[in-house]
């Protein structure tokens, strides 16, 4: 069993930085292919962006492309997600996934992650 914990979230200004973290239980979490989604308020949720396990490869999706940064360390147990130039529209809780096998190519499909997080709030000011 893989535990994930967010945290970095929180009230922030328009145009301004964040960096998420995502730490992980298991001594297996370098194996383990790694994404970020999102949800709005009346939203569905949606990807945002991924990492191989050995962090070699990045996903993002195209409305966070340049601004978002995916990156981990292994060392760590820990996802990261920096966040740039922030949007009001970046408004969202955020959640970390992990997928159980190395083989999979981690991207938007949610139902290949296999363990979630419980998010993070972020929250733009203007």
């Amino acid at each position: 069993q893989v535990r994930l914990v967010e945290s970095g979230g929180g009230t922030v200004q328009e145009g301004s930085s964040l960096k998420l973290s995502c730490a992980a239980s298991g001594r297996t979490f370098s194996n383990y292919p790694m994404g970020w989604f999102r949800q709005a308020p009346g939203k569905e949720r949606e990807f945002v962006a991924a990492i191989s396990w050995s962090g070699g490869s990045m996903t993002y999706a195209d409305s966070v492309k340049g601004r978002f940064t995916i990156s981990r360390d292994n060392a760590k147990n820990t996802v990261y997600l920096q966040i740039n130039s922030l949007k009001p529209e970046d408004a969202a809780v955020y959640y970390c996934a992990a997928v159980r096998s190395r083989t999979v190519v981690p991207g938007a499909r949610q139902n290949v992650y296999d363990y979630w997080g419980q998010g993070t709030q972020v929250t733009v000011s203007s």
